[in-house]
């Protein structure tokens, strides 16, 4: 019985998503409302019956009666939230409230494989999130105000990093959290949401060479920060971000160009500067060269990927425990492993998705200042989803950086739904102005 629930499962999981992929796109295809929403209705089912599926086949393994308990109580917060949004925000995007809840559902399903009690408090970290941000679309809504204090977000910002920098915890050779009150925070989390809200507030006010320069120089000292304390991943979401955003505001290749050049060459300078980047950079190049040390990591990863192939092993027939770190750095090559290499790639693109919706958000808005945020808000994420499937797969370097929405981590899923969640605000904040502006339209051919 719990070979054949994990066999029939593992190909109705595959072909599930594969469903809520093709909705996630043609959404965008849809030029009528009706249409739209049909859609985001289609994909919820595909959701709900992924979630289920993969519970069943959880409970068939572990036999764990809570565990059914947690499916319940998982899938009701789902529907709640969902409803919820929809009631208080009229003009919400559904794409992206729907793939918020889809890469959760993935997360808590691969995190409750590998490590129930880390998916329980992982779950609690999300509904405390979802209950702390759901009020941010109203704010962004109604505070233009935020505008006009770009030097606080800088400040703030670097205040935070420094203090990391200098009595952070170490954590794999990097300086990265907080202990605070019992608890570990990794301030670069949030630091790079406010990074996001000074240049945007800067560029705002002025795209002058003396403004660029002093902008320019403050995101260096953010990213200096970082490579001080081996972040080496945040130091690059930070400066990508930047760089694209300095782009967008000034539509200048000589600024794009020689910040291009600029990075590579740091690059090569944090190579032979820092010992724990020529470690990475020699693992990423020939794990098998040190199998048993630093090329473990990788190794494990790539045999996992390898060994689920396009359709996966199906879950708990793989070996994910043998990867370190896994809920964390490497949960995409759990997914790989067992859920399949089309799973894989279905959730690539439906965080492509979710970065495309960003960027047509970032496209309609009018202000400056709201445009640079959906813009730079949806590179940091693109670019945190870019490194952190990246490394996995030995694309690029690991850097350990976690995947948005799934991955365990506190800091990064709460992180996470201010930076959706900001995004929402401004989408409800464009829609709620085309609405009036309709409206008065519609009074003034009355007249």
């Amino acid at each position: 019985m719990t070979n054949l629930v994990v066999e029939v499962s593992r190909y109705l999981l595959i072909l599930l998503i594969a469903i809520y992929t093709y909705y996630n796109f043609s959404f965008f295809s849809h030029k009528e409302e009706r249409a739209k929403m049909r859609a985001c209705r289609r994909q919820l089912i595909c959701m709900f019956m992924i979630h289920f599926l993969a519970f069943l086949s959880i409970y068939v393994h572990t036999e764990r009666l809570e565990l059914v308990l947690f499916y319940g109580i998982q899938a009701a917060f789902f529907l709640v939230y969902i409803l919820l949004y929809r009631f208080f925000y009229r003009n919400v995007s559904r794409i992206l409230l729907n793939n918020t809840c889809m890469l959760l559902c993935v997360g808590f399903v691969m995190l409750t494989r590998l490590n129930p009690e880390r998916a329980m408090r992982q779950f609690v970290i999300v509904a405390a999130s979802a209950a702390v941000t759901f009020v941010i679309p109203y704010i962004i809504d109604r505070v233009w105000q935020l505008v006009e204090i770009p030097w606080i977000y800088g400040s703030l910002g670097l205040l935070l990093l420094l203090v990391v920098c200098i009595a952070g915890n170490t954590s794999y050779g990097a300086q990265l959290s907080l202990t605070v009150g019992g608890f570990s925070v990794q301030p670069s989390e949030f630091v790079k949401i406010s990074f996001v809200f000074f240049v945007s507030a800067m560029f705002y006010r002025s795209t002058e060479f003396k403004t660029v320069a002093v902008t320019t120089a403050a995101a260096a000292a953010h990213v200096l920060i970082l490579v001080l304390s081996k972040d080496l991943g945040g130091a690059l979401i930070f400066f990508v971000s930047y760089l694209t955003m300095l782009f967008i505001a000034t539509s200048n290749w000589l600024y794009l160009g020689s910040g291009a050049l600029g990075g590579a060459a740091a690059s090569v300078a944090a190579y032979h500067l820092f010992s724990h980047v020529q470690r990475r950079v020699k693992a990423w190049r020939d794990p098998w060269a040190d199998v048993d040390n630093t090329g473990y990591q990788i190794a494990q990863a790539l045999f996992a990927v390898g060994t689920g192939g396009f359709f996966g092993m199906g879950l708990y027939q793989g070996m994910p425990e043998k990867i370190p770190v896994v809920e964390k750095d490497f949960i995409f090559a759990a997914i790989s492993e067992e859920l399949g290499g089309i799973f894989g790639v279905c959730l690539i693109l439906i965080c492509l998705g979710c970065f495309l919706q960003f960027m047509l958000i970032a496209v309609n808005m009018q202000a400056m200042f709201y445009k640079l945020i959906a813009f730079g808000l949806g590179i940091v994420y693109i670019t945190q989803v870019f490194l952190a499937v990246g490394g996995v797969i030995k694309f690029i370097p690991s850097t350990g950086v976690t995947l948005p929405f799934i991955s365990y981590g506190g800091s990064s899923m709460v992180s996470t739904f201010l930076l959706f969640q900001i995004v929402q605000g401004l989408y409800i904040l464009k829609r709620n102005e085309e609405d009036e502006d309709e409206e008065e339209q519609a009074e003034s051919e009355s007249k």
